[in-house]
């Protein structure tokens, strides 16, 4: 959510924004019912002036009332309902402005940062990074579904719950639970603290990291409770301090979990679905740090450099684009994409993104903090990333390692943390 101050100020920074991120932009409409607003809100504190004020007087005359002041009294007595009565009406007017401007204030997008590039779609991001070499095989590499054959079980899935869920058997199960597990680790040992959240989450909860209402078509949602299974990791994590007032010394905060993610994927209709590369399930270890405003964009660089290390460790060729305005999500202020080789697919999957939502998220969620100075709260900055996010690293893991006989051969930090060092 934006600060109304800059909605007020800064109108034409708002539209440009909404305008480069593809977004609508009701501006107009929020700053009529402002302007309404700050009328109304003048005649409320008139009306209770004088409604204080003939409430004085009449107290005042009653205390030594005669006849005369007795026709004063009930015409002052009269005046002061009358006063009530408009006062009553105008607060009305007063909360439903209020209630438009909060409802209109969810639909404005986040605003890029300045070194975010111009453009609106995917082909605008700018790659700042390339690491890792592609492998190079003497045969033709297959594409995962055709390595894991019936261990990836899309008909038992299927029966279950329906099409683009996995089921993973054997030691494709047991590849997927290694990887969460060292990761955990990994974050762990980096000095996050772990965090088990429920993978279900409220209305609020979606709202106030972003996801409602503008993507609520995608989630999954019970009806019943009007509960949503979460996305992402992110909304449990970064709710944890919902409403809250942190010291100083309390930040930076920096937590991570495991969590399934639920989507629809309304708007993927046409893209690559096959084997692991588009699903309705997925799982993910997210990482999530509140920080104080001027730390926001080094732990943007931190959490970057991290989730390199890791694809590193993992020897698995990758890239880094920096997101262009259209690519970027409508929460974010500025986001870094991680895409390794699928080797059997010829082509980069995405297994991470990193964002900067700067006050973005802790305004909807009332995250502040007490500055050690003293002085006015301040909202945190939010942040958050995959670290990392199964199972597109599932499919190019399995691809980059496979052999000619359609074993697969585990990146070192893996073999030695299992003794496995050959699947299949």
């Amino acid at each position: 959510m934006l600060d109304r101050a800059l909605l007020r100020n800064e109108t034409d920074r708002v539209r440009l924004a909404a305008e480069n991120k593809g977004e609508p932009c009701p501006i107009d409409e929020w700053l009529e019912l402002d302007e309404r607003r700050r009328r109304l809100l003048g005649e409320t504190e008139e009306l209770r002036r004088r409604r204080n004020e003939l409430s004085n007087e009449v107290s005042s005359l009653k205390k030594d009332m005669d006849g005369d002041q007795a026709k004063l009294i009930y015409n002052l007595s009269r005046e002061s309902k009358e006063t009530g009565r408009r006062l009553a009406a105008i607060e009305k007017d007063l909360k439903a402005a209020e209630t438009r401007m909060s409802d209109i204030e969810l639909y404005f997008p986040n605003i890029p940062d300045p070194d975010v590039p111009v453009g609106n779609d995917e082909s605008f991001n700018r790659i700042v990074k390339s690491a890792g070499e592609k492998p190079s095989f003497d045969f033709n590499p297959l594409p995962h579904w055709e390595l894991l054959g019936e261990l990836l079980d899309s008909e038992a899935s299927g029966s279950i719950t329906g099409s683009n869920f996995i089921l993973l058997r054997g030691w494709a199960a047991w590849l997927q639970r290694i990887l969460i597990s060292w990761m955990m680790d990994f974050n762990s040992n980096a000095g996050m603290e772990e965090v088990w959240v429920p993978f279900i989450a409220n209305r609020k909860s979606m709202t106030s990291t972003g996801q409602i209402p503008k993507l609520e078509y995608d989630m999954y949602h019970i009806e019943k409770d009007d509960l949503f299974l979460i996305p992402t990791g992110e909304v449990p994590l970064t709710n944890i301090y919902s409403d809250s007032i942190l010291q100083d010394k309390d930040l930076p905060i920096r937590l991570f979990g495991y969590s399934p993610c639920f989507r629809r994927e309304a708007g993927s209709y046409g893209k690559d679905t096959r084997g692991l590369n588009r699903v309705h399930q997925f799982e993910k270890v997210e990482m999530v740090r509140m920080v104080k405003p001027e730390n926001s964009e080094v732990a943007l660089e931190e959490m970057t450099a991290h989730v390199g290390e890791m694809l590193e460790l993992l020897n698995l060729p990758y890239r880094v684009s920096l997101l262009a305005t259209g690519d970027l999500s409508f929460a974010a202020s500025k986001c870094y994409d991680f895409e390794v080789w699928s080797a059997g697919q010829e082509k980069w999957l995405e297994v991470s993104s990193v964002s900067n939502f700067r006050g973005f998220q802790s305004r909807r969620g009332g995250i502040r903090y007490r500055p050690a100075a003293g002085g006015k709260l301040q909202y945190v900055h939010t942040l958050n990333g995959s670290g990392l996010a199964l199972p597109r690293l599932m499919a190019a893991l399995i691809e980059n390692g496979q052999t000619e006989s359609g074993r697969i051969v585990l990146p070192e930090i893996l073999a030695e943390r299992t003794g496995i060092e050959i699947l299949g």
